[in-house]
């Protein structure tokens, strides 16, 4: 981040903070970047308020930057994910001395931010898996990546990092956010794609290379391939929801969650550290509240 960008009394602590996230908290280069990006458009917003330094600024600044986010129509999650950087950078202001209080200390994201996730339908499903050219080196190459990111509900950036040793006959190994590994369970129908394309296809890619999945300049794929690809598929399927990589994973989840699976088993298959994060499936899985009500109503 440019010193040149910010006005004094902004780059100092700026750099102080970022500097703090990699040697002591031991932050991952995504997450700074994450970090560093919010915080370079707070700081943008603070200087077109004519604010040149955080001491000046208050509680109500911070609530007018989130409602400017959300006027921009930023997604939920993207505003949620601002005020997170936004409390941590304060937090660590506090520490150091250079303001004299925290003034996001009891900011919350309103409820209304909280968004259910996105969740296709089986036949969604059926017609994403089904829609790549198997016969294609790309889209047997495709097919393998859409079958398992519903199979095993990874994270886009969990799937990039997976070499070929990962994979074994029932589970794979993933490592998850802040390098933790844990084992997944993979289905039939992704471990066929899988082996189909490793048997027909990888060595147009590049047999020697270990990733699992890459470019055709043999390059690992990144998010960006992967988010590239889902939307083509869905695109060319007919499916109208607005989906990423991630609707993957919430539909995986939550169709476990619709067929009777434990909320903690599908904690531990997502890689989820806290249960609050894997909760939020229960409020988009009908199926088991109209089961239930239809089991236990006295007049259904």
């Amino acid at each position: 981040m440019p010193e040149s960008d910010f006005k004094c009394g902004f780059s100092i602590p700026l750099a102080d903070f970022l500097c703090f996230m990699t040697s002591e908290k031991g932050s991952s280069p995504h997450t700074l970047e994450a970090y560093q990006r919010d915080l370079f458009s707070f700081v943008e917003f603070l200087k077109e308020q004519d604010y040149s330094s955080f001491i000046e600024i208050t509680s109500t600044d911070l609530i007018d930057y989130l409602a400017h986010l959300y006027l921009l129509k930023y997604a939920p999650t993207s505003i949620s994910r601002a005020l997170a950087a936004i409390k941590v950078l304060f937090r660590f202001l506090k520490r150091e001395g250079t303001v004299t209080e925290n003034i996001a200390l009891y900011l919350e994201t309103p409820k209304i931010w909280q968004a259910i996730p996105t969740v296709l339908s089986t036949g969604e499903i059926n017609r994403l898996l089904n829609q790549p050219d198997r016969r294609d080196v790309y889209g047997g190459r495709d097919a393998a990546i859409l079958e398992l990111l519903y199979s095993s509900g990874l994270r886009a950036s969990e799937l990039c990092n997976l070499k070929i040793i990962d994979i074994d006959d029932d589970c794979i190994r993933v490592f998850g956010k802040g390098g933790k590994e844990r084992l997944v369970p993979i289905g039939k129908a992704a471990l066929d794609s899988i082996d189909y394309y490793l048997t027909e296809f990888r060595d147009q890619f590049d047999g020697d290379h270990e990733t699992l999945f890459v470019t055709q300049r043999s390059k690992p794929l990144d998010r960006i391939d992967i988010w590239k690809i889902v939307k083509k598929y869905a695109g060319e399927s007919g499916i109208t929801k607005n989906i990423f990589p991630h609707t993957l994973r919430h539909s995986f989840a939550t169709h476990l969650l619709d067929n009777g699976a434990d909320l903690r088993i599908i904690q531990e298959m997502l890689g989820h550290a806290c249960i609050n994060s894997t909760e939020r499936y229960t409020h988009v899985s009908r199926k088991q509240l109209q089961e239930a009500f239809h089991r236990c109503h006295r007049r259904p």
